[in-house]
């Protein structure tokens, strides 16, 4: 790989086990996830015991693949990366403690990654043109928040949920209507066969001129 510096990210923070191989920071050579939704479909919702042991199963062949796929060894890389917080205790411990186990053998440096903030981060990978200041949405498992980032490190909080999640409330819906797990793709499809043009639903955006702050209680009891 030349003198590229090559790092390896894990990720375990809920109910998806994902890895992936990145050069310079930027370019990712090779990526696996492992989704749990076949597990937690028949609960309505993330069980986190169930969770933590599904990512204890399966993160040393993701991390295996990842390192087959970009052609490297695990005395190529440079450093590892690890969500640390926020998401479920038990799910979050498999990554990193999987990824201080490698900073440890290894010797290479350990980077704990606030997982709400790596999403904020996400458009960087592969060069895409962006630049600071932007606005960032984010609408990630339970969490519905607007941010204003002004460069790396430097966030600012414009707006956050007031109750629920819209992915709660999308999940809360489709159980109170047996519809299935998880609720969002196949609310998104019945919405898009509805007939009604207007429909009639709170809003979302709470009554205040100094946050733009979310609700989404009403709406899911409407």
């Amino acid at each position: 790989m030349g003198n590229k510096v090559l790092g390896i990210g894990l990720e375990s923070s809920c109910d998806e086990t994902a890895v992936a191989i990145v050069a310079d920071g930027k370019t990712i050579l090779s990526h696996a996830i492992f989704s749990q939704i076949h597990l937690h479909k028949e609960y309505y919702g993330v069980v986190p015991e169930i969770a933590s042991r599904a990512h204890l199963e399966v993160i040393n062949d993701l991390i295996d693949h990842c390192l087959q796929e970009a052609s490297i060894t695990f005395k190529d890389l440079s450093y590892v990366a690890a969500t640390y917080r926020p998401g479920l205790v038990g799910s979050l411990l498999v990554a990193l403690q999987s990824a201080k186990a490698i900073s440890f053998t290894l010797s290479i440096p350990l980077i704990a990654v606030h997982h709400l903030e790596a999403h904020l981060y996400a458009p960087f990978l592969e060069g895409h043109g962006i630049g600071f200041p932007f606005i960032g949405l984010l609408v990630s498992g339970g969490n519905t928040a607007l941010y204003c980032v002004h460069d790396y490190g430097n966030l600012e909080l414009l707006g956050n949920t007031t109750d629920d999640a819209v992915g709660e409330a999308f999940d809360k819906v489709a159980k109170f209507l047996s519809l299935g797990y998880p609720g969002g793709p196949i609310i998104e499809k019945l919405a898009s066969q509805a007939t009604l043009k207007k429909p009639i639903f709170p809003k979302i955006l709470a009554d205040s001129n100094e946050t733009y702050s979310f609700s989404y209680s009403g709406l899911k009891t409407a």
